[in-house]
């Protein structure tokens, strides 16, 4: 089903050393393959997607804020930042755009510091502990969301 729509996919802090950051929790997959995996699957929905990476809080924060005039929906893993940046919570919520929450791990079974998310108040929905298919997960979500608005 094509509904030809743009999908911000962001990821916070540490995920570029995906493939080498504790692959016990994290997996063995690097970033380039889990962005191969978001744009075939992305293909196969119609949708397109912007796959972006940052160490940086303000420049998630900037990214955000653009998507609100440039994309259709945004899939994130805002990393350490979920748990901490009010700043990304606001910026999601000026977005008006649906949102998908995801993480690689099962947050819920870490350490307590990781329960809480600052996104999850403001997602339509938050995927958590199946790794990269995750972002999979994620994308088949936002694309329903966005084929029932």
């Amino acid at each position: 089903m094509a509904i030809d729509a743009s999908i911000l996919v962001l990821n916070g802090p540490n995920l570029n050393m995906l493939g080498v950051r504790e692959p016990q929790i994290y997996g063995s997959t690097t970033i380039d393959e889990l962005e191969a995996a978001c744009h075939e699957r992305a293909e196969r929905l119609g949708l397109t997607v912007d796959f972006r990476q940052s160490n940086h809080e303000g420049e998630l924060v900037s990214w955000i804020q653009q998507a609100r005039t440039e994309n259709d929906g945004i899939v994130i893993n805002a990393g350490a930042y979920t748990h901490t940046s009010v700043a990304i919570m606001d910026a999601l919520i000026l977005s008006e755009l649906p949102v998908v929450e995801v993480h690689l791990s099962n947050i819920f079974k870490r350490e307590p510091i990781r329960h809480h998310s600052h996104i999850s108040p403001v997602a339509t929905g938050m995927i958590c502990g199946f790794g990269p298919h995750g972002y999979l997960l994620a994308l088949d979500a936002i694309a329903t969301i966005i084929g029932r608005d």
